[in-house]
């Protein structure tokens, strides 16, 4: 495999990242992704290889993988030497589990004090639920979020693991580590971090909050401004079985809105009146059927009315703002989304495609410091494996 080749904000960061699934790898591929040298230490793979191999992994991208047993009385011992060399070590398992295994803070930053320890977890490192099993669908009901999510009258609605797993977890802790480092300039020290799901999932309903508190949002849910509950911000099927959104809040848009449906100059209910909107639902819902979505599309072109086609994920990169924009690229055979957000000066990029456990175990641990020598007593004595496709 030819040398990745870095570019970004982050180029000459060294991140050391514990294989997992998740929350933590996709904080990984974002710090890869804006120019990182990050190492993912998986386990060594048991049994026949993957049906679907690890490089068609989309969120595996940017990074290559070591793979070191950790049940081997010097597997640890392995890590931690990367841990010397890095500015960031990103662990996503269970509170407890690292320290077991002689990887805690106090081991790793015991040796370099300028690590950055970013923990992820579902509820925090400590506290009642600390322990507990979880997905993101538990983080987000025990945060509050679940149950505002959904229809009137219906179960709530499960959003994918958007806002657990990527938003208010991967997200969040790639944010942390920023934060952290910024710091670190300042101070020389490293420092632990403890991102849980289930608090950053809280932290991104801060906004719905106050509305909440103060009896402007009701607590059932399909019935609010922003929930399904308004005529004029919601999804509508049309006569091909696709959907249109809108999101005509302000009154401008909302006049927009209504001619392009054909209602300009109906005796309409005020855009305001909380009673009439199951009724304008209806109504909305009635003529958006009557054409199909690309009807619909040629029907709100030159409109200013917060209007777009409901697109699927694999529809999404065809569209021409995207491909105007470069949105998405190819890599290893795959269109995927871009390194986000753009930076003028230092854009980021896609390293590598994703990589199996154990592909460049003999590569990375040479460029961590590791001599030929070490590397091939650490084979021999099978501590760290090297796949046979690396």
């Amino acid at each position: 495999m030819d040398e990745p080749v870095r570019r970004g904000p982050l180029v000459g960061l060294r991140v050391v990242e514990m294989g997992g699934q998740g929350a933590a790898p996709f904080c990984a591929l974002m710090l890869s992704d804006m120019g990182a040298d990050v190492v993912r230490v998986d386990r060594p793979p048991e049994g026949p290889p993957p049906t679907h191999p690890m490089d068609t992994d989309i969120i595996s991208r940017g990074r290559g993988s070591v793979a070191v047993d950790l049940k081997h009385p010097d597997g640890a011992e392995v890590v931690r030497r990367l841990t010397d060399r890095a500015d960031v070590l990103v662990e996503g398992f269970r509170p407890g589990v690292m320290e077991r295994l002689g990887l805690g803070p106090e081991e790793c930053r015991g040796r370099n004090p300028g690590l950055v320890y970013a923990r992820m977890s579902g509820f925090g490192q400590d506290g009642p639920l600390a322990l507990a099993a979880g997905h993101d669908i538990n983080y987000l009901a025990a945060a509050g979020v679940l149950g505002a999510l959904g229809p009137a009258g219906r179960p709530p609605v499960h959003p994918l693991n958007l806002i657990g797993d990527f938003g208010g977890g991967g997200v969040l802790l790639a944010f942390a580590v920023a934060a952290a480092l910024l710091e670190r300039a300042r101070s020389g020290e490293g420092q632990v971090i403890d991102c849980a799901m289930t608090e950053g999932a809280a932290y991104v309903m801060t906004a719905n909050l106050g509305p909440m508190q103060m009896g402007w949002w009701t607590p059932e849910r399909g019935t609010n401004l922003l929930d399904g509950g308004a005529h004029f911000y919601n999804t509508y099927e049309t006569a091909d079985g696709g959907f249109v959104s809108f999101g005509a809040i302000e009154p401008a848009f909302y006049a927009a809105m209504l001619k392009g449906l054909g209602f300009e100059g109906e005796d309409l209910p005020a855009q305001g009146d909380q009673s009439q909107w199951p009724s304008m639902c209806t109504k909305v819902a009635d003529r958006v059927r009557t054409r199909t979505r690309d009807e619909w599309v040629e029907a709100f072109a030159g409109l200013d009315a917060c209007f777009a086609p409901v697109l699927g994920p694999l529809e999404a990169p065809g569209h021409p703002h995207h491909v105007a924009r470069g949105t998405y690229t190819e890599v290893g055979g795959l269109q995927q989304v871009a390194p986000m957000p753009r930076f003028s000066r230092t854009p980021g990029g896609i390293a590598r495609p994703g990589s199996h456990p154990g592909q460049s175990t003999r590569s990375l641990l040479g460029e961590w410091g590791f001599d030929d020598a070490s590397v091939r007593d650490l084979l021999a004595r099978a501590v760290v494996h090297q796949s046979e496709e690396g």
